[in-house]
């Protein structure tokens, strides 16, 4: 297999990515012992980048995996110059998870259980169509993004500064906020007034976590964490929207019998009714309704209109999920008592942005990894700033989970980390490398029922320990806090 391994403990590269020559790259892997990536999935992943316009090599990252409904492994990073590859992220962009922390004591178990009804009733699963945005919300929520939920949810305008881009994309890049209105078929508005800020089972979870351990005590003050300090940390994709746009621009292998229904309207609509020439026809067919998904050329009028829709989808991303950020914190209020709850950090983990890299301008897709920007690439005056960009690395409901900032070596990793260690644990578990928590604690599992929460034992944090040295060794992030899990709803 010709790629090139980085192990935790080995040299660091050089230097950034640089513009590379004619030859495929090999993927920058960031592996470490106990952890190696999957040679079969490097594989896939050669494949796939393979006589692309790569800005850099393909990154790899802890908790590397392929899922068989993804055209693309997870917890990786690809940079191009002239070209978009939306399958090289999620199907829905913008999913991501977040951190809030809380002013109280430890709740009892009888308000822990109190929380969570109240989150259910909140945001209950199935959903039933619930629509909670009018039209016009929605398309406010595609242009003003995370502005969207100060203005509709009380969100406080300073704590944007804590979400990726401020909570905002500039539409106007790309034909600004009329084009899109005028080009979006009225059934994706209609449809992504459903469900807005739901949660979900699955991987997605909402997780009442205490602050154990602090690593870095000036930057855990700046950011708003101490020991003992309860916090909340949930998992919540960008809504109904992300995922019409995502489908929009590739066929996809994983698609619900509903947003199969809605494509069969959507599409054609979108992409054939706004054809101007019989050859424009053609070539949006090839684009994004075949199985092929190619590549789309950032400079040509499908790639400002694929990267007007993900600026859209993006905004509705980051307003979805600071409705949740504000319906958590005020739940938690009623329930535990106490001040109301700061958000320390958003973080997207599936994302299209342009973005510099080695000196130039590059498509950056990440999938199932985030962003870790140095302070220098913070906006002065904000806490990233001072701090770096905060990331987290989730563990799982039986594990520590960690929060982090960006480190000085993030440009080798086109400034990402993986977005948890779940693949990592469980594997850890299976081949007898982690073990049962020698303290014995466990965590409250809640469900998306009124059956009664169960107990869940703790792993030692072997897994997600071995995650974050690569990423710390590599100097890719920086550890701060050590949250453990007490409840969960999941």
């Amino acid at each position: 297999m010709d790629v090139h391994l980085i192990s935790a403990g080995s040299a660091e590269p050089s230097g950034p990515p640089t513009t590379l020559g004619r030859r495929p790259p090999k993927p920058r892997v960031f592996d470490g012992p106990g952890l190696p990536a999957d040679p079969s999935v490097l594989q896939a992943l050669s494949i796939g980048t393979a006589g692309l316009d790569l800005a850099a090599p393909p990154v790899v990252l802890p908790d590397f995996h392929h899922k068989s409904n993804m055209e693309m492994p997870s917890s990786i990073a690809v940079a191009t110059r002239g070209t978009i590859r939306p399958t090289f992220t999620s199907s829905s962009v913008n999913c991501g998870m977040a951190l809030i922390a809380l002013d109280g004591d430890r709740p009892s178990e009888e308000a822990i259980a109190s929380f969570y009804r109240a989150v259910r009733e909140r945001y209950p699963y199935p959903t039933k169509g619930r629509r909670d945005l009018s039209y016009r919300e929605v398309r406010d929520a595609a242009v003003q993004g995370g502005e969207f939920a100060v203005d509709r949810y009380g969100v406080r305008a300073e704590e944007l500064e804590r979400v990726e881009e401020g909570g905002r994309l500039d539409l106007d890049r790309w034909g600004g906020g009329a084009r899109l209105m005028k080009e979006m078929p009225a059934l994706t508005w209609q449809l992504a007034r459903l469900r807005f800020g739901t949660v979900g089972p699955t991987n997605h979870f909402v997780e009442l976590q205490q602050v154990e351990e602090i690593y870095d005590q000036k930057a855990a003050t700046q950011l708003g964490i101490r020991e003992g300090q309860m916090t909340i940390q949930y998992h919540a994709g960008g809504g109904v929207l992300t995922g019409e746009i995502g489908h929009l621009f590739a066929r996809r292998k994983e698609s619900a019998r509903i947003m199969r229904a809605a494509m069969a309207v959507q599409k054609p609509l979108y992409h054939m009714g706004s054809a101007r020439s019989i050859a424009q026809l053609r070539e949006r067919m090839r684009l994004f309704f075949t199985q092929a998904c190619p590549p789309v050329e950032l400079d040509s009028e499908d790639g400002q209109r694929l990267m007007l829709a993900n600026a859209a989808a993006m905004n509705y991303g980051y307003a979805f999920r600071l409705a949740t950020y504000a319906a958590l914190r005020t739940l938690a209020v009623q329930m535990f008592g106490g001040e109301p709850g700061r958000l320390i950090v958003d973080s997207p983990h599936n994302s299209v942005y342009e973005e510099e890299v080695a000196g130039q301008q590059a498509v950056v897709h990440r999938h199932n990894s985030c962003r870790a920007y140095g302070p220098d690439r913070m906006p002065a005056g904000t806490t990233f700033a001072v701090t770096g960009q905060a990331v987290l690395l989730p563990g799982t409901h039986r594990t520590s989970s960690y929060l982090a900032v960006a480190g000085e070596g993030s440009a080798h990793s086109l400034h990402s980390a993986c977005h948890g260690a779940g693949t990592v644990i469980d594997q850890f578990e299976r081949s007898g490398a982690s073990q049962v928590d020698p303290s014995g604690r466990s965590t409250l599992r809640f469900r998306y029922s009124d059956a009664a929460p169960t107990r869940a034992a703790h792993l030692d944090d072997a897994g997600v320990n071995a995650a974050m040295s690569v990423l710390t060794n590599h100097r890719i992030v920086r550890p701060i806090a050590r949250m453990r899990p007490m409840a969960v709803l999941h």
